[in-house]
């Protein structure tokens, strides 16, 4: 009776034992799923990362960018103001000039009435 009862016993443990095997072989597969969605979770992370920081140099490219689209414009702008200076300057001048040449045709109107060819 004793030989039955251990080996009641011996079949008890081990069916307990591939119990406890099939167990620990779920746990296992639940262990290396959590391990393969961190991974991925990781890799996402990455990615993200690398995506902000493109984006944080396509802004730093577009803010010098811009600041030179600025630049240009001041410069422009400037240049705009120096050009419609000169061409005050010049419209001055010429406005002098015309004037002058009318004085000229009166001179030489007159030269020419006093040397009796007077048209």
């Amino acid at each position: 009776m004793l030989t039955a009862e251990v080996i009641t016993g011996q079949v008890e443990i081990a069916t307990k034992v591939k119990e406890a095997v099939g167990a620990i072989g779920g746990i296992t597969t639940i262990i290396q799923e959590i391990n393969e969605i961190a991974n991925s979770i990781s890799a996402a992370v990455e990615e993200q990362d690398a995506a902000t920081q493109e984006i944080t140099r396509n802004l730093q490219e577009t803010a010098k960018g811009t600041q030179e689209v600025s630049t240009n414009i001041a410069g422009v702008n400037q240049a705009a103001g120096e050009t419609g200076s000169a061409a005050e300057q010049l419209l001055q001048a010429s406005g002098g000039l015309a004037k002058q040449g009318e004085e000229l045709s009166v001179e030489v109107e007159k030269f020419l009435e006093n040397l009796g060819v007077a048209s």
